[in-house]
């Protein structure tokens, strides 16, 4: 199994350069004897400037992109603020950005309703044709492709994963912002505790102070175990997410590595940095004159399940030697 491995469309990077410099259409070769244009690219996150976005940067590199020469950046962040979301893409709409890149469904919803001309690329959208962002995965039809880092069944993994582990067990808590999961996924977690025999208990946490009673709570409640769906909220607070539930001795699995990376026990996941960096090519190819609305959604193809025994350790969870066999990486 290769970690963070994506379905890919079309030449690798070398070839397409190599290529279109022998037909004299590269957009970037081509004019280094005169004056570059300058490509204007907003991010969109409601998260903090983290290095999130670096694997896009690099990409963007690769492909013969410089800052201060042919690329300004408009970064916009809303440190954990949903409500500055709008009023941050009217003003990148305003700045006549040339591609807007987000990085959940809020932020892509915001752009979205902002503009229906500017192409967006969007990074974590779990569902974007049921959150109306697109006709098809194939078929677009608007402004907005990109990728997506869930498939149908993830949502059913992470419950069949942690009744492995907790065999006994009887209810899991579900945690995530108040606007997640989406409808499809939490059908799909409801579905698939109901074949194990599991109660769900939703989580809903609207901010980082809510974290710790909120795992308290579902403690006293009799939650056993939890599961963290793709949410940009518990994400900016990962470490406090992970030391609550190292503090309540909750088991749980994560939707991203980074949670793992920053204490957390165990995840299922496609590596975000890879999708990321699988950005850039969205955003190379709309700058070279590609249609958002022709341009097919990525889904990933490969997960990792990666188990960190030193937070089982400190929760006192016990990981089977088989469990651990089937894992890419053990984290000791």
């Amino acid at each position: 199994m290769h970690p963070g491995s994506i379905h890919r469309h079309g030449r690798s990077h070398v070839d397409r350069r190599r290529v279109l410099a022998a037909i004299g259409a590269a957009p970037i070769a081509a004019r280094a004897q005169g004056p570059a244009r300058v490509y204007r690219v907003g991010l969109v996150s409601i998260a903090g400037a983290e290095a999130t976005w670096q694997p896009l940067i690099d990409g963007l590199r690769a492909m013969g992109y410089s800052e201060g020469r042919n690329l300004q950046l408009h970064p916009t962040f809303a440190q954990g603020n949903a409500e500055r979301i709008g009023s941050m893409v009217e003003q990148l709409v305003r700045d006549g950005v040339d591609v807007i890149v987000t990085s959940g469904n809020r932020e892509t919803r915001a752009a979205a309703a902002a503009t229906s001309t500017i192409p967006v690329v969007m990074l974590f959208v779990p569902d974007p044709v049921s959150q109306g962002f697109a006709r098809s995965l194939g078929q677009p039809g608007g402004n907005v492709t990109g990728l997506t880092n869930m498939v149908p069944g993830l949502s059913q993994k992470y419950v069949e994963l942690m009744r492995e582990l907790l065999p006994d067990a009887q209810q899991l808590g579900v945690l995530a912002s108040p606007s997640n999961p989406v409808a499809e996924h939490r059908a799909e977690l409801d579905m698939a505790a109901q074949r194990a025999r599991l109660a769900l208990r939703y989580l809903p946490v609207a901010s980082q102070g809510d974290i710790e009673p909120t795992l308290a709570r579902a403690r006293r409640a009799g939650v056993q175990g939890l599961i963290v769906t793709q949410d940009p909220l518990t994400f900016l607070h990962r470490r406090t997410l992970v030391q609550a539930a190292e503090a309540h001795r909750l088991p749980a699995i994560y939707w991203a590595r980074e949670y793992v990376d920053a204490g957390g026990f165990m995840t299922y996941s496609a590596r975000i940095a890879d999708l990321v960096r699988r950005g850039a090519v969205f955003v190379d190819k709309l700058l070279r004159g590609a249609r958002a609305a022709e341009l097919p959604i990525e889904q990933p193809t490969t997960f990792e399940l990666v188990v960190n025994l030193k937070a089982a350790q400190l929760i006192g969870a016990a990981v089977p030697p088989s469990f651990l066999l089937r894992a890419d990486e053990v984290l000791r």
